[in-house]
Parts: structure tokens; C-alpha cells; sequence
């Protein structure tokens, strides 16, 4: 759709809507902008989503919007919340939003034993989709959200658990390459079985909380040495509020098609609009073979 304006969306009456990790965020504001829009939001945390809840009650008067417990970096916690999300469904959009951002210099591990980005970032998201996978409708959009990280450094998929090298970027950027695999590979998938899903992918930018609306309790997090840094960047960043809008974009425009990418128009700031995934995330190959690996992973099994 030509002239997309976030700020004014079209009706999601009648919707169910899923966001990962939104008591925060882009994530939040994906989930502020969807109630806003009408669409029934169910947002899931790791901890308490009461703030989370009543900004969102507060930007959407009347709004239907419930939380439910995840950790996504935990396959236990998948596997406990994912019952309790089917059935508040149907649903007609998962974002998959969840994820880690910054972590040590060393080397950590989920519960599970894998490294820490890769099993939040990509594992844990790849195996709830497979646990909401009955709950969704026949013409659900699923969308994964990208990074402009992929662009930072290349995917080496032999250690994909960083134990030959590591470094806390690299990893995370290797996360992202897997988030975009995923996409792309999880929408092959389905125009292969000629499914009416969709598979998306989105990027916000660069966002940051303190450029966003305020919204106590959500936005107001940082620590001062952060705040700090956030001032510092702001020339050349926008608000995770804005942030959230490519995400928007790709479950709501009418017009979005499986297998596209959205993402500010300035690559790191503006409206949202088509974009273009690096060529090795987007490859074929590399994304059957993340498939396979995070089969092996998480111990699920994904037949579309």
C-alpha cells in the first residue's frame, strides 16, 4: 500500500493478536498500537505485566488486552505457556517480538544449555511458533523480527552455539541471521504447501525508550548511565514507539504479501517501508539448514 501512515491503521476488530516480550519496548508499543487499532492483544512477559497492562488500558480505553507468563529463552516455559496462549485463540497474528539485546562478555547459556542470543533470540521463538502452530488460522501472519545487525557480521552456522569463538556481538548478530532464515525459510515452506499463512519480517531501527512517548512504568527503565547514552544517540535514532511502526506494518497491511521485510525508511529512522535482507539470510540453503539445526536444538519438530 502506497502512502502506508502508522498513525492512522486500519481496523483490527475481530483480531487476536500475540506479542512476545511487550511489557517493554517495541514490543509494548507494537501491542499499544494494535489495542489502539482495535485488535484483541495478548502480550506475554517474563515477569509482572501489570504496568505493561495499565498503559495499555490507559492508551486504549476499553481495549481487550491480557498478559501470560513466557521466558522464551526457557523450552519449559514455552512448552507451559503455549497451552494457556492456544487457548485464548484463535490467533491471528504472533510477532514474535521477544528477545536479548545486550548480555556479557562471556559466554552464557540458557536453562537449556544453549547460548544465550541464539536460544532467545532464535530457538525460543522458532519453538513456540511450532507449539502455536494448530492455534493459529488458516490465513495467520507470523512475524519475526530482524535487525540491522545481520548487515554488522557474517552467520557461521558450524558453531552455532559459539563454543569454538565468541563474542557477545557476534552473537547477536548471528541471532538475527537465524531470525531472518526463519522468515524466509518458514515462508518457502508455506508457498510450497500453497498454505494462505504468511510469513514476515521486520526491523525497527535504531529505537530507543528515551525518545519514545513516556509511558511510567514501561519507558522509564533505564538505569542513568543509560539515559545518559540514550541522549547522546538520539540525533540519529527515533523512539521505540516509531520503532514499532515496520512491525505494525507487517501484521496489519492489508497488502503485505509472505516473504517481505519491512524497516524504516532511513534504515535506521522513518516511516515504515519495504526493505532488502542481506543476501545470506535470505539464502535458501542457509535457511533449510537452520531449520534442521533448530529442529535439533529444541527438540521439536516443524511440518508445515
Amino acid at each position: 500500500m502506497s502512502g502506508w501512515d502508522p498513525t492512522t491503521l486500519p481496523s483490527q476488530a475481530g483480531r487476536t493478536i500475540v506479542v512476545t516480550g511487550a511489557g517493554r519496548g517495541v514490543g509494548y508499543f507494537t501491542a499499544e498500537q494494535l489495542a489502539v487499532a482495535s485488535a484483541r492483544v495478548i502480550i506475554t512477559t517474563r515477569g509482572d505485566a501489570t504496568r505493561a497492562l495499565e498503559c495499555l488500558r490507559r492508551a486504549a480505553p476499553g481495549a481487550d488486552v491480557s498478559a501470560v507468563t513466557l521466558d522464551v529463552a526457557s523450552l519449559d516455559s514455552i512448552r507451559a505457556a503455549a497451552p494457556e496462549l492456544a487457548a485464548l485463540g484463535p490467533i491471528d497474528v504472533l510477532i514474535n517480538n521477544a528477545g536479548k539485546t545486550s548480555g556479557s562478555k562471556r559466554r552464557e547459556v540458557t536453562v537449556d544449555g544453549l547460548e544465550i542470543m541464539v536460544g532467545t533470540n532464535a530457538l525460543g521463538p522458532f519453538a513456540l511458533t511450532v507449539q502455536l502452530w494448530p492455534a493459529l488460522v488458516d490465513d495467520a501472519r507470523i512475524i519475526s523480527l530482524g535487525s540491522m545487525a545481520t548487515r554488522l557480521a557474517k552467520a557461521d552456522l558450524t558453531d552455532l552455539q559459539g563454543e569454538r569463538s565468541y563474542s557477545t556481538s557476534r552473537a547477536y548478530a548471528l541471532s538475527k541471521h537465524l531470525m531472518h532464515a526463519f522468515a524466509f525459510e518458514l515462508d518457502r515452506r508455506l508457498r510450497a504447501t500453497g498454505s494462505h499463512r504468511m510469513s514476515l519480517l521486520a526491523h525497527p531501527g535504531f529505537a530507543l525508550d528515551g525518545s519514545a512517548s513516556r509511558r511510567p512504568g514501561v519507558t522509564d527503565l533505564a538505569s542513568p548511565a543509560q539515559r545518559f547514552g540514550e541522549r547522546l544517540l538520539r540525533p540519529m535514532a527515533h523512539g521505540k514507539d516509531r520503532g514499532a511502526w515496520p512491525v505494525v506494518r507487517a501484521a496489519t497491511d492489508p497488502d503485505a504479501t509472505g516473504g517481505e521485510f519491512y524497516g524504516p525508511r532511513r534504515n535506521v529512522t522513518g516511516r515504515p517501508v519495504l526493505t532488502t535482507p542481506v543476501a545470506q539470510s535470505a539464502d535458501a540453503a542457509f535457511g533449510a539448514e537452520f531449520w534442521r539445526l533448530a529442529e535439533q536444538a529444541t527438540g521439536v519438530t516443524f511440518t508445515v
